[in-house]
Parts: structure tokens; C-alpha cells; sequence
């Protein structure tokens, strides 16, 4: 199918499905190459398309619900769950023990399933694979618990990023908050937010982890929000920082 629709009156499919929160954006580029995503009843094979609030979509047979304005919660993680809406080991999961009335949302990255705190939850596939990209510069910031005391060595190698079995991690900053005998309090920030850095890297050092949790990703804080509670962003709040619609 020709795109006939302009980029002024139009938006590529891809991220208006992401943005419906069906899936990311990348998802929905695939799900177009596998032929099964329609365009007012007709099957399209690639993403180059840009469609407008007329036009029908129609993902694996379902059509695309009504644009909805952008949402974000703040969610307190506990350990125990693991962030995917379903898990091959039967795991209990983060999706799953959230509100019934919540509707289809898509989380901000990943904490796994021994770490804890703020995770970003949203309805929107687009903005969720915006606030993950490390060219934002949005800084995560964890409280964690070693075994043991960081030298000032380490800490200095961990400002200037390392490498560890080939995989390069880039600047990571830690903050000694307090230590009590064999264990230390460190607070940790970063930008990257790669499959379980922070464990990866001090293990790499000797320090293992005993406990992990985020308490800030970029402007959003945990703050006091309990266990297990979830709270919405304000849309004023969001607007401010976000842009969003």
C-alpha cells in the first residue's frame, strides 16, 4: 500500500499502534512485516506508512482502540516478581498483580526479579521506548547493599566505565552512604541501564549484592509510595516534564 498520507497529516503506523500501547514500536514494525496488521481492511507489509485518526487499523484481527492521552504511573516493585506480562517458569508477574481497572500497559525498563522499587509503568508504547533510550540522559538512581566496602580504586575505575567479558559499561557513580560492619549502603546512579549492570559490575569487583532498589528514573521518585502500590502521574506533571499530549 502507497503511503498517500502526508507526514503533516499523518503519523507512521508503527508508532501510533505503539502509542495505542498494544506493543513497542519495534514489535509493530514486526508485526507489519508478518502481514498482520490492516489498513482499512487491507493488509499492509511494511511500517513506511503513515495513517490519520480516519483510517481503521486492525491488529491480528482487532481493531486498534480509540487514541487514549498519554498515562504514567509510578510503581513500587517488590522483589519476587518478575517485569514481563508473561514468564516461561511460571513466575508470578509484575502485570499480573496489578489493578483489574488499569488498563493495557507497558513498563519502562526492567527490574528483576530481586530487585525492588520504582518502576515506570505506561499506555504508551512510544513514550516507554523514548524514556528507555540512553541518548536522553535520564539518570537511574538505585540504593544498594554490599557485602563489604568499595575501595576508592574501584570507585574511580566504575566514574570512568569499564569492560567485562566484552560488554563496555559506561559511567557509573557511587556514593559510600554508610557502613555497618560487613556490609555497605552505596547510592549508585547511571544512565545506561544495562540487563542487570549494577550486579554485573561490582560482582566483577568482589562486592556481591544483597539488595537493590531504584528510587529515582530521571525526574520521577519513588518517595514514600509503599510496596506494591501503584500512583498515577499527574498530567501537568507529565506535560511539564514529557511534552506529553
Amino acid at each position: 500500500m502507497e503511503n498517500k498520507t502526508s507526514e503533516k497529516n499523518g503519523e507512521r503506523i508503527a508508532k501510533v499502534i505503539a502509542r495505542a500501547g498494544v506493543c513497542s514500536r519495534r514489535d509493530a514494525e514486526k508485526l507489519i512485516l508478518d502481514g498482520r496488521v490492516k489498513v482499512n481492511g487491507k493488509v499492509i507489509d511494511s511500517p513506511a506508512l503513515n495513517v490519520t485518526d480516519s483510517d481503521k487499523i486492525a491488529v491480528g484481527g482487532r481493531l486498534l482502540p480509540s487514541k487514549e492521552k498519554t498515562r504514567l504511573w509510578k510503581y513500587h516493585k517488590p522483589t519476587g516478581l518478575v517485569t514481563t506480562h508473561k514468564d516461561e517458569k511460571g513466575r508470578p508477574t509484575v502485570f499480573s498483580s496489578l489493578p483489574d481497572d488499569l488498563p493495557r500497559v507497558i513498563s519502562v525498563g526492567r527490574l528483576d526479579l530481586n530487585s525492588e522499587g520504582l518502576l515506570l509503568l505506561t499506555n504508551d508504547g512510544e513514550l516507554a521506548r523514548r524514556l528507555e533510550m540512553p541518548k536522553n540522559a535520564w539518570k537511574r538512581r538505585y540504593r544498594v547493599r554490599v557485602f563489604g566496602e568499595p575501595t576508592r580504586d574501584v570507585l574511580e575505575q566504575l566514574k570512568k566505565g569499564v569492560e567485562i567479558d566484552g560488554i563496555k559499561y559506561g559511567e557509573i557513580s557511587v556514593i559510600i552512604d554508610r557502613v555497618k560492619g560487613d556490609n555497605s549502603w552505596l547510592t549508585i546512579s547511571l544512565q545506561e541501564g544495562k540487563n542487570r549492570e549494577i550486579r554485573r559490575v561490582l560482582d566483577h569487583f568482589g562486592y556481591q549484592v544483597s539488595r537493590l532498589i531504584r528510587v529515582a528514573y530521571g525526574p520521577f521518585q519513588l518517595g514514600n509510595l509503599p510496596e506494591g502500590e501503584l500512583e498515577e502521574v499527574p498530567q501537568k506533571i507529565l506535560k511539564e516534564q514529557l511534552g506529553a499530549k
